[in-house]
């Protein structure tokens, strides 16, 4: 059974930080790129930050600057550090791991939220 699980979530105030972790099981992880995306309440969801199997990385404008994603194969799990947290980055954030090659490997976590207020 493949498995994604999302942590670090929570309330933090506005310019304060938080570290997610997701930690995946069942697939053979090095093959996988892996992604952050978030969905707010009345928005489409969108790609916060992809890492590739070769650690190429990108990154929505929005949070380019504060956001940084990293994978540690070894430990088949994906981080997002998000500094300078705005409210506006308030959303369900939902680890991804794609496939590198086959389109149909594609697979989603529970999702974590994260809440930015003061």
């Amino acid at each position: 059974q493949v498995q994604l699980v999302e942590s670090g979530g929570g309330l933090v105030q506005p310019g304060g930080s938080l570290r997610l972790s997701c930690a995946a099981s069942g697939i053979i992880f090095r093959r996988y790129a892996m992604g952050w995306y978030r969905q707010a309440p009345g928005k489409q969801r969108e790609l916060v930050a992809r890492i590739r199997s070769g650690a190429s990385t990108d990154y929505a404008d929005s949070v380019k600057g504060r956001f940084t994603i990293s994978r540690e194969n070894v430990k088949n799990t994906v981080y997002l550090q998000m500094n300078s947290l705005k409210p506006e980055d308030t959303a369900v954030y939902y680890c991804n791991a794609a496939h590198t090659i086959i389109g149909t490997a594609d697979y989603w976590g529970q999702g974590t939220q994260v809440t930015v207020s003061s």
